[in-house]
């Protein structure tokens, strides 16, 4: 008896077409709609270069080595700096127009002069205190060992880098990748719209039908245990065709550990069917009331997850870590 309610209920959940867009097909056309809107964003992001001035004068021009730091710094199509030569009363009217991030002052300690904070400035001030700390190492050595010198201009010529930036999932970084996250954990909170069908027609008093089977002979439970794991099926299903969607046709790389990624995702539709079984039992009103509150509950919650803002996700991280473990999308 168990198969055969099993398999009937799978039947009607199939032939309730409405149910079934919202939960798969309203999904895909979000992904469709999202590949086309940020289709090309990684490939035109491009670094602008910080606009610098560096004071002309006689420490300046007696610094040879400096003075070459800052022209290979602002040369060639990577560079750092759009960098300009000019007096100090030129580089005071440039910064307090604005059209520089700072200015420059040469000598021992080379002095980055900025009327604020930002990337601009940081970068100028990191570029500086590189300087400065390879320039006293420099010295130190020659120092103590003149004869260095040759070793000292070819390590210098190549810098070695000694950590190595890997992504734990084996996937590449890519900046809206978190949106179709965010899209997968809202089909899976769609998945509530199952759960609530489940109450809808078991519970006598919500409709004709959960009339109906309430005096049926089967045992309530079982039917309800039967029903609720067919929409789990299919629910699971739906998730997996929408994952495969979005890694064979959109191109989305969830990274190396897939197994992870299936057992994440069939997860996220127990928990969706089992919330959309919770509201339609906690609230007392028609269904219209029930879903509106399960479209309320998921698109809030997809929200905080960066589906609409994708630096939201970490503003609620570093804000209210709490309400970040609560998110049922953001898990």
């Amino acid at each position: 008896m168990f198969k055969h309610i099993y398999i009937t209920r799978l039947k009607c959940l199939l032939r309730d077409k409405e149910m079934i867009f919202w939960s798969l097909l309203f999904p895909i056309v979000l992904a469709l709609l999202f590949n086309v809107a940020f289709s090309g964003l990684n490939e035109h992001e491009s670094f602008d270069p910080v606009s610098v001035a560096v004071v002309r004068d006689s420490a300046y021009e007696a610094d040879s080595a400096f003075r070459e730091a800052l022209r290979g710094a602002s040369a060639g199509a990577d560079k750092l700096f759009d960098l300009e030569e000019v007096s100090l009363s030129e580089a005071k009217s440039l910064l307090l127009a604005k059209e520089i991030s700072g200015y420059i002052l040469a000598g021992p300690s080379p002095t980055l002069v900025a009327s604020g904070t930002g990337f601009g400035p940081s970068l100028a001030k990191m570029f500086l205190d590189n300087y400065s700390q390879t320039a006293s190492a420099v010295t130190s050595i020659l120092a103590r060992d003149p004869s260095a010198w040759p070793s000292l201009t070819a390590s210098l010529d190549t810098r070695l880098e000694y950590t190595e930036e890997v992504s734990p999932g084996g996937g590449e970084p890519n900046n809206v990748v978190n949106y179709f996250y965010s899209l997968v954990a809202m089909a899976c909170m769609y998945g509530a719209f199952f759960g609530n069908r489940e109450i809808m027609d078991i519970q006598a008093n919500l409709s004709a039908l959960a009339a109906r089977v309430s005096v049926s002979p089967v045992h309530k439970l079982k039917s309800f245990l039967s029903s609720i794991l067919a929409s789990i099926t299919l629910s699971s299903i739906e998730i997996l065709l929408l994952l495969a969607f979005l890694a064979k046709v959109i191109g989305i790389d969830f990274g190396s550990d897939t197994g992870l990624v299936i057992l994440t995702a069939l997860a996220g539709s127990f928990t969706g069917v089992s919330f959309g079984a919770f509201v339609s039992s906690l609230v007392k009103k028609d269904e219209g009331v029930k879903i509106g509150v399960i479209i309320s509950v998921s698109m809030f919650g997809s929200f905080l997850a960066g589906m609409m803002y994708e630096d939201m996700k970490y503003i609620v991280q570093q804000n209210a870590p709490l309400l970040s473990y609560l998110n049922p999308v953001n898990l």
